[in-house]
């Protein structure tokens, strides 16, 4: 026999033990062996370690494997199978025989390079998942904030959105979530709301992330069930990432709209919701800005709302006590429907103390509660006066 015919049975073999690994480890590629196989016979012919340069070239193909998405148990099961199938194919092996001792020095030097080549494997493997992660971290947050923003290329955005999951070309809704201690990327809730909302298939088409330390829900809304369910969902996601009970919430939802436009508008009126319910003392867990518009229309005309405000409400800081008790009076007897009774009843008064306080605000505005058309002007300039923070924000 020739060295040629020696040399084309050795690379014979070696083919055959990378396709046998190959099939053990799940059917991958025998291309991310490399040149391993026939380092690693030389290293054990020659009695030496793997040198820094071999090593390097395998912490590339880790960083190689990740990047293609093979699973490092995966990659790990190719390189250890070719190793105990190589073995059998070893010089020192076939020659064992004539020289036993030479097949303990290829057992040290195969079990040495194998260690070294897994480390080398798993680091490259590991310092490229982090660098994905990192780069799909930053392209996720990128397109939230583009979503949501409503400023970015509408078309880029809908080419962009399938990555995450969204088909916006169907109707969607946003929920946003405010609670005492800021949501982010990193805490566990957005993994529970996503198990919450997205169903048990995972293919409702949901996207959850962190605004501004609240929580945004993005979600496929064809009808008003559907939107049901995912609050319901949420609700109780959120109820049980704190089983303390000593943590307060709300959600705001939007109305539902198609397109990143319907999104991002859905997603400010749902921010403005929580805003509102805020600012008008609202007690309910979940505001839907359906039944806000009337106060979206107050603001509609910042200057006309203002001047309402400032017109009808300024004589009252003329009052001893100032403005602050008789708007609160106003403002809970609004609530109450008009009702002296329940009025006093909510601000622990006597019903003589809140009619008092009524005749006390028609001496100073000239608006009375018993009128209609002078009760409407005076409840839409106390309303008015709560989303504008007046009279702290009083323009001087």
């Amino acid at each position: 026999m020739t060295a040629e015919s020696d040399s084309a049975s050795t690379e014979d073999a070696r083919l055959e033990v990378a396709r046998l690994a190959a099939l053990d480890a799940g059917g991958l590629s025998t291309e991310l062996l490399g040149d391993f196989l026939e380092v690693l016979t030389s290293a054990v012919s020659a009695g030496r370690p793997l040198t820094r340069r071999q090593l390097g070239t395998l912490r590339i193909k880790g960083d190689a494997a990740a990047r293609q998405g093979v699973p490092l148990r995966a990659l790990l099961d190719l390189y250890l199978s070719s190793v105990w199938r190589l073995w059998r194919n070893l010089p020192a092996v076939l020659d064992a025989e004539h020289d036993p001792q030479a097949v303990v020095t290829a057992g040290e030097v195969m079990l040495r390079a194998s260690d070294d080549a897994v480390a080398e494997l798993a680091e490259g493997f590991q310092l490229a998942r982090r660098s994905l992660v990192r780069a799909e971290v930053s392209a996720r947050r990128e397109f939230v904030d583009d979503l949501l923003s409503g400023s970015a290329d509408v078309a880029g955005v809908l080419g962009r959105a399938e990555n995450f999951g969204l088909d916006l070309t169907g109707p969607h809704c946003v929920a946003v979530v405010a609670a005492d201690d800021p949501f982010t990327d990193a805490g566990s809730a957005i993994v529970d709301v996503e198990r919450a909302v997205e169903g048990s298939k995972g293919d409702a088409g949901t996207l959850v992330a962190s605004k501004e330390g609240r929580l945004v829900v993005v979600f496929s809304a064809p009808d008003q069930q559907a939107v049901t369910h995912v609050l319901d969902g949420l609700r109780t996601a959120i109820k049980q990432a704190r089983v303390d009970g000593d943590w307060s919430h709300r959600i705001g939802v939007g109305r539902t709209g198609s397109s990143a436009a319907g999104v991002s508008s859905s997603y400010r009126e749902a921010v403005d919701a929580l805003d509102f319910a805020s600012k008008l003392g609202m007690d309910a867990p979940v505001v839907d800005a359906r039944e806000l518009l009337v106060y979206r229309v107050l603001l509609d005309d910042r200057p006309a709302i203002t001047d309402l405000v400032d017109t009808v409400l300024t004589p009252l800081l003329s009052s001893r006590g100032g403005a602050e008790p008789l708007l609160q009076t106003l403002f809970a007897f609004f609530e109450s429907g008009g009702n002296a009774a329940m009025t006093a009843r909510s601000m622990h008064l006597s019903v003589r103390a809140v009619t008092y306080r009524l005749a006390r605000i028609a001496e100073l505005t000239g608006h009375d509660v018993a009128d209609s058309g002078e009760r409407f002007a005076l409840q839409t300039a106390v309303f008015g006066a709560r989303l504008l923070g007046w009279p702290e924000n009083r323009r001087l």
